[in-house]
């Protein structure tokens, strides 16, 4: 688990989305600020969070996130409903500066700053108006955009069908006291989970109750979900096992909720902004947690969820990868380079079927693969700005 960073609105895919000037660059200098509308800053501090005008006209946006505090921060673009994340920059921290740009349509939003990225955040109210001078696309773009989207749709939803049946079979054994096969099988059901988790993190009231670690919790919080079954299949010393109707339960609840996912994806269509996003998205999932050895605190099978993130990602940008080639040609090769580069990687890490555990694997290799992340997380973050230019 960590912040949702994909955007989820309920675009008809017969509706492509109209693209406004890529704005990644309007922040340069104060003039250009002042002058383009759809270039937003955003100054994040212990107390506040300053957003340069409470309203923007429709386009493609540019969040620029400066962290004035002492701690680190998070920025979200919500719903009107203040639970739904169309967008989100995380851990930027204190004196650092990051962008998010998104494709935003008019209505009503919520923008909201997360220092210490807990709790609920603080909160504006937010407008995007409608625009008379929102560019139009080409023939060739939109059927681009088009295959794009029907292409990530048809792949969220496959992901999320995989998961019911891989996460019902593990539940079944869990709760049948069969912790050999429920631990070999923990992992591979995980991987359906991590490879959509931009989209999973994205349902503010379920993310917490199926992917919360204990570290993350707070105070009050009630641990439910993967990662409490997760202790108490690989229990640490003086850990007080489970009885079997809290098995059953905690099994029970993690499946409604997976079924409950299962549900509103189904439901969702996607934007082009949403999908270059979301890869970013799941490149800082694995910096933030799997690199780290944190996600999979008594598992160890973080190279399992590793590897998803990745699978995820690198879905979502080839995805796109005909759109960006037509524009930025060189970011493609470069984004097709690096990946290619942690994947081998990772393959290194293969043992059988799987992966190492993570507590085996040595710190040399540790670091190659945090610096392969970091190296494909640059070209990454600049994905959505070249898709909506």
């Amino acid at each position: 688990m960590r912040k949702p960073a994909l955007t989820l609105a309920a675009t008809a895919l017969a509706t492509l989305p109209v693209f406004a000037a890529c704005t990644e660059n309007a922040s340069s200098a104060d003039g250009d600020k002042k002058s383009d509308p759809r270039a937003l800053t955003v100054s994040s501090s212990a107390d506040a969070c300053d957003v340069s005008a409470s309203s923007a006209p429709a386009g493609t946006l540019t969040f620029e996130v400066t962290n004035t505090g002492s701690q680190v921060t998070e920025f979200y673009l919500l719903g009107a409903d203040g639970l739904t994340i169309k967008a989100e920059i995380e851990n930027i921290g204190p004196g650092i500066s990051r962008k998010l740009t998104v494709n935003a349509a008019p209505g009503k939003y919520v923008t909201a700053c997360k220092p210490g990225m807990e709790g609920d955040g603080i909160r504006a109210d937010f407008a995007v108006e409608a625009a008379a001078d929102a560019p139009t696309v080409s023939a060739g773009d939109q059927q681009l955009t088009a295959t794009a989207l029907a292409n990530y749709k048809a792949y969220v939803n496959d992901q999320s069908d995989q998961l019911v049946t891989a996460t019902q079979k593990f539940v079944d054994l869990y709760k049948a006291g069969k912790d050999d096969e429920a631990r070999a099988l923990y992992p591979e059901a995980r991987m359906h989970w991590e490879r959509i988790e931009t989209v999973a993190e994205s349902f503010g009231d379920l993310d917490p109750k199926t992917d919360a670690r204990e570290a993350d919790l707070e105070p009050g919080q009630k641990w439910t979900g993967w990662h409490r079954i997760e202790k108490d299949l690989w229990p640490p010393a003086g850990y007080q096992a489970l009885k079997p109707q809290q098995r059953a339960t905690y099994g029970e609840d993690l499946m409604t909720n997976i079924k409950t996912l299962d549900s509103r994806i189904a439901g969702l269509d996607y934007t082009v902004d949403q999908i270059a996003n979301g890869s970013r998205g799941l490149l800082e999932e694995v910096a933030n947690g799997k690199v780290t050895g944190e996600e999979e605190a008594w598992s160890h099978t973080d190279l399992w969820d590793f590897q998803a993130n990745v699978d995820g990602a690198r879905v979502g940008w080839e995805g796109v990868k005909p759109i960006v080639e037509g524009k930025d040609p060189e970011l493609g090769k470069q984004l097709d380079e690096r990946f290619q580069a942690l994947q081998a990687l990772l393959d290194k890490q293969k043992q059988g079927d799987g992966f190492a555990f993570y507590d085996k694997v040595s710190d040399p290799d540790k670091k190659a693969l945090s610096d392969a992340v970091n190296a494909l997380s640059e070209p990454l973050s600049r994905l959505t700005a070249a898709v909506l230019s």
